[in-house]
C-alpha cells in the first residue's frame, strides 16, 4: 500500500463535519445556514465554527441578507472550493482503487 495519497488529503476538508458541509454545498448553488444546520443535525456554534474554517481557506462564501425582514445567511462554494473539493474526491477515488482487492 502506498501511503502517499493519504498524506495529500486536505485536512481542512477531511474533518467529517466540514466534509459533510462541502458535500452538501457541492450539490447546490447555495444553502441557507438553517438548511445546513438542520440537514447535518449540528448546533449553531458547531456549524459556525466549521463554516468559518472553510471560509478562511477560501472554500466557502457566506452572504448575509434579509428575507421577509428576517436575517438570512447563505453559504456557497467558491470556485476554489469547488475545484479543491473535486480534487479531494478524485484523491479519495484513487485511494479506494489502490486498496481494492484484485
Amino acid at each position: 500500500m502506498n501511503p502517499e495519497p493519504f498524506l495529500q488529503l486536505d485536512r481542512v476538508i477531511h474533518e467529517k463535519g466540514r466534509l459533510a458541509i462541502m458535500s452538501m454545498l457541492a450539490a447546490s448553488a447555495e444553502l441557507s445556514f438553517t438548511e445546513l444546520r438542520d440537514a447535518l443535525a449540528m448546533t449553531d456554534g458547531n456549524l459556525t465554527t466549521h463554516i468559518r474554517a472553510l471560509q478562511q481557506e477560501g472554500y466557502v462564501a457566506v452572504a448575509k441578507s434579509f428575507q421577509n425582514r428576517r436575517p438570512l445567511t447563505t453559504c456557497s462554494l467558491t470556485a476554489v472550493g469547488r475545484k479543491t473539493f473535486a480534487e479531494y474526491i478524485n484523491l479519495l477515488e484513487q485511494i479506494v482503487q489502490q486498496n481494492r482487492p484484485q
